[in-house]
């Protein structure tokens, strides 16, 4: 890791003249959305990019493989301990960003900043004032939401967003969401999250899936000829994993040998442990807990059905982000029933690689169920048109050629 101490020290010899600041307080190796979506961007220009972000545990030995230079600024948490280290938290990040980015700027008189989320973003305005540069804006969900709480804080944000040579949303909600708070004329661009093998271990041969496919599934004590459905996320209401547990018992009356595996954790865990003993099949309901991104590879690979059937906050509390667990699951080949969501349409296309529902009509959930335990083939089917979707990724540099591309061909 290139700590910020260190600005004297020289680039590495491969990273030849660097002229974008990608800034954010999540960043890998911290397992977060943002963190992981950033990361991918900026592996597409490796030579172009510099790294600004909040430090976390394990930085040092991720950021020394990396092909590009990341400065890292303090955990307030660290050296104030926790409480009071997470109060000053917010306060650290937009502070240290702004300094630190000025003093970036007269080590690599980068032309471009990338901003990845919304959070802290007065530090962003006071650059783009101070700096001769360009920025982007990145939006995600509900760092967008955290922006508007405030009326002066939304104001202050109107303005950013005026400023910025462009917005990019990770999914196209979140761009209908701004285009209906804000009327702005600022390019906004829908660039979704892309799948990288490496967060799995790597690409796995079809032999080492099979191999994993079995593993788990004899962990469970699962047959091989049972069709098995699987979940993964954060066990909250709006999530509607009991959805899928109320048509277990009827898939199992119309003679489908089926088990379902949930994997997360969550407050509703033992409510939803208590319905699928309630309807006594908790002996086919599996909850995995917590599980790591290297061991996810063997859950997708023992299913044979990806669902989540998401619902709308109706208080607006939170606003849904790019559903990346669809894509993940499409990725290894895995047909997928989701919610017929603003959320969720970027991830998976009706009748490509998955099935889109009302989740609130228990009829057309089950029908889909139905459809797909019963008819392996189309499970196949919607699984490698799943795959060939998951390789698509739109390039991030193509922001830089917005003079030429019509607004709305980078979505």
């Amino acid at each position: 890791m290139e700590h910020i101490s260190q600005l004297g020290t020289k680039i590495r010899d491969e990273t030849a003249s660097p002229d974008i600041l990608v800034i954010s307080r999540l960043f890998l190796p911290k397992e977060a959305l943002i963190g992981e979506y950033l990361y991918n961007r900026c592996l597409q220009d490796p030579e172009r990019v510099i790294v600004l972000a909040a430090s976390c545990a394990g930085d040092k030995v991720f950021d020394r493989s990396q092909q590009f230079p990341v400065y890292r600024w303090p955990n307030p948490r660290y050296w104030l301990g926790h409480f009071l280290g997470s109060l000053l938290k917010p306060l650290c990040n937009l502070v240290c960003s702004f300094v630190l980015a000025i003093r970036l700027y007269f080590r690599y008189h980068y032309r471009y900043i990338e901003w990845g989320h919304s959070y802290e973003f007065p530090s962003l305005l006071l650059l783009s004032y101070l700096l001769p540069v360009r920025f982007f804006i990145y939006l995600h969900g509900n760092d967008l939401l955290s922006a508007l709480r405030n009326p002066f804080w939304r104001s202050l944000f109107k303005l950013t967003l005026t400023r910025a040579e462009a917005i990019v949303c990770n999914n196209s909600s979140t761009r209908d969401y701004l285009r209906n708070t804000f009327r702005l004329e600022t390019p906004t661009h829908v660039i979704n999250p892309a799948i990288r093998p490496e967060k799995f271990g790597g690409e796995p041969s079809q032999g080492s899936l099979d191999e994993l496919r079995l593993r788990v599934r004899q962990s469970y004590n699962i047959p091989e000829t049972a069709v098995v459905i699987l979940s993964v996320g954060r066990l909250v209401k709006h999530r509607s994993f009991d959805r899928v547990i109320d048509n277990i018992p009827l898939l199992l009356t119309i003679g489908v040998d089926v088990h379902y595996i949930i994997c997360g954790q969550g407050p509703c865990e033992s409510e939803l442990k208590s319905l699928a003993h309630r309807l006594r099949v908790d002996k086919r309901v599996h909850f995995a807990g917590y599980v790591p991104n290297r061991e996810l590879s063997g859950y997708y690979a023992a299913c044979d059905i990806f669902a989540m059937l998401t619902l709308l906050d109706t208080k607006a509390s939170s606003l849904e982000g790019f559903g990346v667990v669809y894509l993940e699951a499409s990725y290894f080949g895995k047909p997928v029933i989701a919610s017929r969501l603003g959320s969720v349409i970027d991830a998976v296309r009706h009748q490509e690689n998955g099935i889109l529902v009302n989740p609130k009509s228990g009829y057309e959930v089950f029908q889909a169920f139905k459809q797909l335990c019963q008819n392996q083939q189309l499970r196949e089917q919607l699984g490698r048109q799943g795959k060939e979707l998951a390789k698509r990724k739109t390039l991030h540099r193509l922001l830089y050629k917005t003079e030429s591309v019509p607004n709305g061909l980078l979505s």
